[in-house]
C-alpha cells in the first residue's frame, strides 16, 4: 500500500466517523411529526416547550406556550429545564434541537421530544412578538 492510499482510507474513515457523530441516534430522543408534536404537548402537561432558536427567530414566531432558550446558551441556562418534566425541543429545521438533545441527554435528562422538521413543518399558528 502507498501512502496516498493510506491518507485516502484515512479520510473516508473520518467523514465516516463525523457523519456517525451527527447522525446517531440520541438516548431519550423521541422525534415527533407536527401532530404528533402537537397532541403531546396537550398531553404532558406540566412538560416544558423549549425553542432553541435565537432570539430574533424566536421573536417572528414561536408555538404557543414556549420558552426561549437559544442553544447557544443551552448549557449556562440548565438549570431553567427541570429533569423531572418531559422537554418538547424545536428549532427552525431540527438540527439545532438535536444537538440541543445530545446536549440534555448527557445531563441526564431522560424524557426529550424533538419536532421532526422544526417551525419550519409547523402548520399551526405562531404568536410572534414585536
Amino acid at each position: 500500500m502507498n501512502i496516498s492510499t493510506v491518507i485516502n482510507i484515512a479520510i473516508l474513515l473520518l467523514i465516516v466517523w463525523f457523519l456517525y457523530t451527527r447522525l446517531k441516534p440520541v438516548t431519550g430522543l423521541t422525534n415527533l411529526k407536527p401532530d404528533e408534536f402537537r397532541q403531546a404537548i396537550k398531553t404532558n402537561s406540566p412538560g416544558m416547550v423549549v425553542d432553541v432558536r435565537e432570539p430574533a427567530e424566536y421573536k417572528r414566531g414561536y408555538i404557543p406556550g414556549a420558552i426561549n432558550i437559544p442553544l447557544s446558551q443551552l448549557k449556562q441556562r440548565l438549570s431553567e429545564i427541570p429533569q423531572n418534566k418531559r422537554v418538547f425541543l424545536y428549532c427552525q429545521s431540527g438540527m439545532r434541537s438535536k444537538s440541543a438533545a445530545k446536549i440534555l441527554s448527557k445531563q441526564g435528562y431522560a424524557q426529550i421530544s424533538n419536532l421532526q422538521g422544526g417551525v419550519s413543518a409547523w402548520r399551526e399558528k405562531l404568536i410572534s412578538k414585536k
